[in-house]
């Protein structure tokens, strides 16, 4: 389970490698181009918090962390899922893409 911390005060969104592999594409894209957006997500972590969304903007700080040292396949079908998805609305809406704990 990898980890996705923005800024330096926000707790990490607690994502698996190979989804959080295909967002480090999307978001990287988005950002390249100056675009900022809403990233929206259910925490997973048991901290009670029902949804949360960010404001994503190119001057804050991200961290991408992977529990594999192995870059995992990037699916371009998925990769252009989650793009499609997120030019459609200007959200980037995790909750599909995060599975709930076991």
């Amino acid at each position: 389970m990898g980890r996705f911390k923005y800024d330096s005060t926000a707790p990490p969104i607690h994502i698996e490698d190979a989804t959080l592999a295909h967002l480090k594409v999307v978001i990287g894209v988005k950002l390249r181009r100056q675009e900022s957006f809403m990233m929206t997500w259910q925490p997973v972590d048991g901290s009670g918090d029902g949804r949360m969304t960010a404001w994503i903007h190119p001057c804050v700080p991200l961290l991408f962390v992977f529990d594999d040292a192995d870059v995992p396949p990037i699916d371009p079908k998925r990769l252009e899922a989650i793009m499609q998805a997120t030019n459609a609305t200007g959200e980037l809406i995790l909750d599909h893409l995060i599975p709930p704990p076991t």
